[in-house]
Parts: C-alpha cells; sequence; structure tokens
C-alpha cells in the first residue's frame, strides 16, 4: 500500500517540511536492534520527518534506518527524508558549533541535515555530563557568537535551515535582533495543556515556524503528565469525533499551525498519530480546548543554580 504524501509547510529559508515528525529521544534509549525496525517501521508507515539531537543517541540508529531504507527501496532518494538534529550545550559555544555538527553528521552517515537546532539556550562546560552540574558547569551562552556560527553550517550546506529550541521569547528575540538569516524554525513543548501563546504571536509575526515536542504531555516521561490523555475535555471531543485523544490532540496542533513530534516506537499507535489530515475540529471544540488547565511539563531544574546564569526558573525560560 503507498503511503499517502505527508503535507508539508514550507520554511523561512524556502525548505519544504513535513509537518508531523518523528521523535528518537526517550529514555531510557533502547538498543539499536530495536530502534532501526522501529525507525523503519515509521518511514513504512509514512513518516518523512525524523527529529533526533547528539544528546538523544539515537543519530546513528536512524542514518542505519535511513541507510536501509534506501537499500529496501522504501524511499527513493536521501532528500524524501527531512532530518533534524541538535547542537547538544556542551558545544553550544563559537568554534565548536561546526564540528558538532560535523560529528553529528558522521553519526547519521549523511552530508547534511536539513533542520540544525540549538538544543537549549544553555551552555555548558565541556565535559560536563548527565544531569546534575557542578558549580562552574553551566556557563553564559555567547548568543551572537554561537548563532554566527550557526549561520556557517547553513552557508556551508551542512543544515539547509538553522533554528533554535527551548528559547523563550526574551532569548529567542535576541538571536533574530543579532542574526543575518532568521531562524527558520524554533522547537518547544507545546500541546493543549502548554499552548505557548506569546511565543507562537512572536513567531507569527516573524515568520518563524514553530514545532512542538511533548504534543501529548510526555506521559511516561519522568516529568510528563497526563494533562493532555487525561483531559475531560478532550475525551469528550475525541468520543463525540470518534476520534482518540492524542489524535484530537495532535490535530489541534496541526490546525493551530504548527507541527508535532510525535514519539511513539508502537506500529499500531505509528499508524493512528499519521490519521489526522483528512478530518478537522469544529469552532466549537477549539474554543472548548482554550478551557485546559494550563501548566509546563519540563521545568528544566537542572540547569537552573545559584552559581550560573539562571538562578530562577524565569531565568531561564524567559
Amino acid at each position: 500500500m503507498e503511503a499517502k504524501a505527508m503535507p508539508e509547510v514550507v520554511l523561512n529559508s524556502g525548505q519544504k517540511m513535513p509537518i508531523l515528525g518523528f521523535g528518537t529521544g526517550t529514555v531510557p534509549l533502547p538498543p539499536p536492534h530495536v530502534l532501526i525496525p522501529a525507525f523503519i517501521e515509521a518511514i513504512k508507515v509514512g513518516y518523512r520527518h525524523f527529529d533526533t539531537a547528539a544528546y538523544y543517541g539515537s543519530e546513528e540508529p536512524l542514518g542505519q534506518a535511513i541507510a536501509q531504507a534506501l537499500d529496501q527501496g522504501l524511499i527513493k532518494s536521501r532528500n524524501e527524508i527531512f532530518v533534524t538534529t541538535k547542537l547538544w550545550c556542551t558545544e553550544a559555544h563559537p568554534g565548536l558549533v561546526l564540528p558538532a555538527l560535523k560529528s553529528s553528521l558522521q553519526r547519521l552517515g549523511l552530508e547534511y541535515v536539513d533542520l540544525y537546532l540549538i538544543h537549549f539556550p544553555v551552555r555548558l562546560r565541556q565535559g560536563a555530563k548527565g544531569t546534575k552540574y557542578g558549580k562552574e558547569d553551566i556557563l553564559p551562552l555567547d548568543m551572537k557568537g554561537t548563532w554566527e556560527d550557526m549561520e556557517q553550517c547553513s552557508k556551508l550546506g551542512l543544515a539547509k535551515s538553522i533554528g533554535v529550541s527551548n528559547f523563550g521569547v526574551k532569548k529567542l528575540s535576541q538571536i533574530v535582533q543579532n542574526a543575518t538569516i532568521t531562524p527558520a524554525l524554533i522547537q518547544v513543548e507545546m500541546n493543549a495543556a502548554w499552548k505557548q501563546e506569546n511565543l507562537r504571536k512572536f513567531c507569527k509575526e516573524r515568520g518563524i515556524h514553530v514545532s512542538a515536542w511533548s504534543p501529548l504531555g510526555a506521559n511516561g516521561a519522568v516529568w510528563g503528565s497526563l494533562a493532555v490523555m487525561d483531559s475531560p475535555i478532550l475525551k469528550d471531543i475525541a468520543s463525540t469525533l470518534g476520534k482518540s485523544v492524542a489524535q484530537v490532540a495532535l490535530r489541534w496542533i496541526i490546525e493551530e499551525g504548527a507541527t508535532p513530534i510525535v514519539k511513539s516506537f508502537n506500529s499500531e499507535r505509528m499508524k493512528q498519530n499519521l490519521q489526522i489530515f483528512d478530518w478537522e475540529l469544529s469552532e466549537s471544540d477549539s474554543e472548548k480546548i482554550k478551557e485546559i488547565p494550563q501548566h509546563r511539563g519540563f521545568k528544566g531544574e537542572r540547569f537552573v543554580s545559584e552559581f550560573g546564569p539562571f538562578k530562577t526558573l524565569e531565568d531561564l525560560w524567559e
């Protein structure tokens, strides 16, 4: 059965991106012999946009899955797959960005990525590991210099588009003010229970596309919650429409003009998550969704320290 073509959005870089992404970062990360078949299955059922990061440890298995999909004739060429990867905080510093991207490309076995993002607006001392950082580990990020290096990655054709992840409005505006190349995209936590309205308004005015990690509230992650999957409002809409709660939650993000990054290694759910393009939410559904109480899932406490640039969570996220 021929997988239906995935709808696309055109980024401000002129590049096209499939409007639903497949996430590859999960803790703990399954071994390659589990991941590679899962990624191949995702390609089989119709995913064409994959989201990885140096930090996730999934670049290598993703690259191998793409190579095998090419061998198997599931795709005809590399450019049928849109690949996003991210710069980890230990390399978020002028002079370290390009080598970090080259290492990512080596792990992926690719000549370019479609999108390269600064993973967090945070710089960590090189060699800082894990999620517990010492008092000398969290350093101020040189926004201007780091973004200039990102632009270099773009000019060299190693990243077709560049952007950021987990930046608030204030930090994103610092990038925009100094940029020669405006970020094409910002990836943030976004779902029906954390709508990111201010940030999305800022991005819309500047032609920056938004993609949503944790589109279903990351139920199952240590910091995740059931705010989306157990929402009485979403359950009610889902049962009226004969859809799953996940489908309604993803459809809402699509209708808001953002790109959800879904994560499921279960073949049935992979397919269900794709079935969101041939129906819509009514106006009254959208109004009801506005009433869902809001709270951020991932707090990022690990980056907050009296010794670092972020003394409070507000400092980190603003």
